[in-house]
């Protein structure tokens, strides 16, 4: 993610709340805070982090828990996750994972494609489904057992053929 040095995370979040917002609508500032402050103890956030420019001199954990915090404050109805896990140690890991699970337990859950780059995430969040694509077709489809077997054997064992299709 780029960094914005002089544009607080706050300000930042408050304009993206406001451009997805019906034109001639206003952002209320006590209801915004409010609901601010809100997302952040649902992710366990300090307050603090909101005074913080955009990224600039994050470590990866930050960033993503700053991108977490933007997931919760927009409410996408779809959110792609690629790659979330790459650079974290286990604990932001961990954060990010149970930042991601409190989203998923909310009044309004996003569709979330969630591309992890090692199967540890998902030690974390458990997927409802697995799909494995190959040239742009899904090759194999499972549930987080497809994953963990994925882990052990590696991708070499699946054939490249899409779903449904049978060898002659």
């Amino acid at each position: 993610p780029s960094e914005i040095p002089g544009v607080s995370i706050a300000n930042f979040l408050r304009a993206a709340v406001q451009a997805r917002m019906a034109e001639g609508e206003e952002l209320d500032a006590t209801g915004y805070y409010k609901r601010l402050y809100a997302k952040m103890d649902m992710l366990k956030i300090d307050r603090k982090f909101t005074a913080r420019a955009v990224n600039d001199g994050f470590s990866g954990g930050e960033k993503k828990r700053c991108e977490i915090l933007q997931m919760a404050m927009l409410e996408p109805k779809m959110a792609l996750m690629d790659e979330t896990d790459s650079g974290l140690d286990i604990d932001a890991l961990r954060i990010v994972a149970e930042g991601v699970n409190a989203i998923r337990a909310g009044a309004r859950p996003p569709g979330i494609l969630l591309i992890p780059h090692y199967q540890r995430l998902l030690d974390y969040i458990v997927p409802d489904f697995v799909h494995v694509l190959s040239a742009g077709r899904i090759v194999r489809s499972g549930g987080k057992e497809l994953a963990l077997e994925l882990e052990a054997k590696g991708y070499g064992w699946i054939e490249d053929e899409p779903v449904g299709v049978k060898n002659p």
